[in-house]
């Protein structure tokens, strides 16, 4: 039997609109233009049905709404079944902006020999549909399905567009994914043959399983649950199974480095609180010591090695290991308002470090190097850039009136009560944020000019001629730089200053995800280790 609703078809067409997009750009190797153009009004298209998704969906309403469910393999009780709640709206919504500001922001860049925008942005719109397909999949195999796929395309991102180590970074990638993918694996067919010993029959859709939850034995739970959560902490990225990330987003190409650390990674995390606390309930509530020492440990270990690196795009990878750490804090915290501020850090994450990211790239396209070492006194030469990393950089931090601040406020205040320990260790990441995004933005923008990116022949002997030559090699932002700047400066001010809107869309699915959990919100004032 089909069931299909208005906004299921428009979560249909936000999965196909751009797999279409990706086929028709593809053949254009000989048109860069036309084929970069194109795959930015598919873009564009997608982001208008992310308006109309978001318009549709009712806060208040179903706990899963837009559904579309139809027979697939029916005999293996899979549906190709979407719908969203508040969460993966908002996550479809963050990846619906991000790609055309990406396709933007790539417009200019210089592709490997060999390589053309063609293929690039192709790519791109393939992994798009892929990520709405996650966030939209109703179906546990489904979903396992579009978990796996949406490694493929970023895999060759990495391994054809990227840097000098790329073939290196893409195989690690995937087969760190794989392994992970092959372990959730388990899990699933274990769901399967458990829902057959409960229902009758089996069945992977989401809302069943979820019904006799409660009803599956705990060392059941426990097993399925690691199973899920192998293949998550790896897509999180959690310590010590994040290793891939710093290399992956060092040789990625810079758009794909934003989607894959502001968009591919949240993966993880959504899975915890859509699989994870609502089909095994009782295992979290068991193993969530464990996975708060593992998000303690990546707020410090990821702060403590991003200080010490000398490549740009490494020091933002290692920034994200600290930031998702602050975010799994938030899941497993068990209340609604520490879950609703984790959910909303992935949103302001993803808006931050993509933008860090951007900056990083036009820093780089400009200068011809990553290494930290060979820039200084960038502000000088360039104040229009160094702004914008410098609001990039105090969002990253968390300052007041920044959209981080707001998440990161949140998941403190709303773990306390329950894991007051971990919450206190945590805090000292916020310091340790501070000190590493002031020294890097002090190292490359502060000073006098300086470095090998920024020096050009004959600066020794001719300083004015030599000033001249650097202003003209190292122009301020162009135009279409600033422009697909904008965008994410004015969501930076304005969810740090009203996120009310978004918080009004994720709050309801998490108090759901609580009451599945089994658990109600903690008593204010009640402290917890």
């Amino acid at each position: 039997m089909t069931a299909v609703s208005t906004g299921g078809l428009v979560l249909l067409a936000m999965l196909l609109l751009p797999l279409v997009g990706s086929v028709l750009v593809a053949p254009m190797r000989s048109a860069p233009a036309a084929a970069k153009a194109t795959g930015l009004v598919f873009a564009l298209g997608e982001l208008v049905l992310a308006a109309l998704a978001w318009s549709g969906y009712h806060p208040g309403g179903g706990r899963l709404q837009l559904t579309l469910s139809t027979p697939w393999i029916p005999a293996f009780g899979t549906r190709f079944a979407l719908g969203v709640d508040g969460i993966a709206l908002v996550m479809i919504a963050l990846t619906s902006v991000l790609v055309p500001i990406v396709m933007g922001s790539s417009w200019a860049e210089r592709l490997p020999e060999g390589r053309t925008p063609a293929g690039f942005y192709s790519l791109l719109l393939a992994l798009e549909s892929l990520l709405v397909g996650v966030f939209a999949a109703t179906d546990v195999f489904l979903f396992y399905l579009f978990f796996e796929v949406m490694l493929v395309p970023m895999y060759f991102l990495i391994g054809r567009f990227g840097g000098p180590r790329r073939q290196y970074a893409a195989v690690k990638f995937f087969l760190y994914s794989l392994l992970g993918g092959l372990v959730m694996l388990a899990s699933v067919i274990g769901l399967f043959v458990v829902s057959a010993d409960r229902l009758g029959r089996g069945t992977f859709d989401w809302a069943a399983l979820a019904r006799i939850a409660a009803s599956i034995p705990q060392g059941t739970q426990i097993w399925l649950f690691l199973g899920f959560f192998v293949a998550l902490a790896i897509k999180a990225p959690l310590v010590p199974l994040h290793t891939w990330l710093p290399d992956a987003g060092a040789e990625a190409p810079i758009g794909a480095g934003v989607l894959l650390v502001g968009v591919m990674d949240k993966v993880g995390i959504y899975g915890f609180l859509r699989y994870c606390l609502p089909l095994f309930p009782s295992a979290s509530r068991v193993l969530a010591p464990l996975v708060l020492v593992l998000a303690v440990v990546g707020v410090l270990y990821g702060a403590l090695l991003a200080v010490g690196q000398s490549d740009m795009k490494r020091f933002v990878s290692y920034t994200s290991v600290a930031h998702f750490g602050f975010i799994a804090l938030g899941v497993f915290a068990f209340s609604t308002q520490a879950q609703a501020g984790a959910v909303l850090y992935m949103v302001n994450h993803g808006i931050s470090t993509g933008m860090l990211f951007i900056v990083v790239g036009m820093l780089m396209a400009r200068g011809g190097s990553r290494l930290i070492n060979d820039y200084g006194g960038v502000s000088k030469l360039a104040p229009v850039l160094a702004g914008m990393m410098l609001l990039a950089g105090l969002s990253s931090l968390a300052l007041p009136g920044t959209n981080s601040f707001v998440s990161e406020f949140m998941v403190l205040i709303g773990s306390y009560p329950r894991a007051s320990v971990y919450t206190i260790l945590a805090t000292t990441g916020m310091i340790l944020a501070a000190l590493y995004v002031l020294w890097f933005y002090q190292r490359l923008m502060q000073g006098p000019v300086r470095g090998a990116a920024l020096e050009g022949p004959g600066t020794a002997t001719a300083p004015e001629a030599a000033a001249r030559r650097r202003r003209a090699r190292f122009p301020d932002l162009s135009v279409r730089e600033v422009v697909v700047l904008a965008p994410l400066v004015a969501l930076i001010l304005l969810l740090g200053l009203y996120p009310q809107p978004v918080l009004n869309v994720i709050t309801p699915s998490v108090g759901a995800t609580l009451t599945e959990v089994g658990l109600s919100d903690p008593v204010v004032g009640q402290g917890g280790s």
